[in-house]
């Protein structure tokens, strides 16, 4: 006589597996940057929900002081100042041709200046993975929020790769 599994066996094993297995940590999902050079976006977050999940306003200025990544500093820092006076420059012009009106809210800045009311709006340059772009309906500018927790987790990723700490 052979051998057979039933039907009751065939779906046990993977089940068995799977509780079998269910004791080891999960790996994390890996962190990823993301390509910056040349690429663009409309993404613009609203700045008050973002400040509340943890992001900082940045405040345009260059603070690296080794001779390595104050390059990169600068460049990132003078994209995103770029890329400001750019929206500051479509935002003097929609005020002076809609009786010194500006964009009240998120919303409305979205539709008015970086979509234009069609798809090819204003593109913005891409920023590092721990930074995006946010609008300030207060101060009716557009502003730079960083995250300081992706930062932070993606060194510690890294760290963990090349094997320190």
């Amino acid at each position: 006589m052979t051998f057979r599994p039933t039907l009751a066996v065939m779906l046990a094993l993977p089940l068995f597996a799977l509780v079998v297995g269910c004791d080891e940590e999960k790996p994390k999902p890996k962190l990823k940057t993301r390509e910056t050079i040349g690429k663009t976006t409309q993404e613009v977050r609203n700045l008050k929900p973002e400040l509340a999940k943890g992001g900082k306003q940045t405040d345009g200025k260059i603070h690296a002081t080794d001779y390595i990544t104050v390059q990169a500093d600068a460049y990132r820092t003078t994209v995103a100042n770029l890329a400001k006076m750019k929206v500051k420059m479509e935002m003097d012009t929609y005020a002076a041709l809609n009786d010194d009106k500006r964009p009240a809210t998120y919303e409305e800045f979205m539709d008015l200046i970086i979509k234009k009311g069609k798809p090819d709006g204003i593109n913005l340059p891409m920023l590092p993975y721990y930074q995006e772009y946010g609008y300030d309906p207060d101060a009716k500018e557009l502003v730079v929020i960083e995250y300081p927790a992706k930062k932070k987790a993606m060194e510690a990723q890294s760290d963990k790769e090349l094997g320190r700490k």
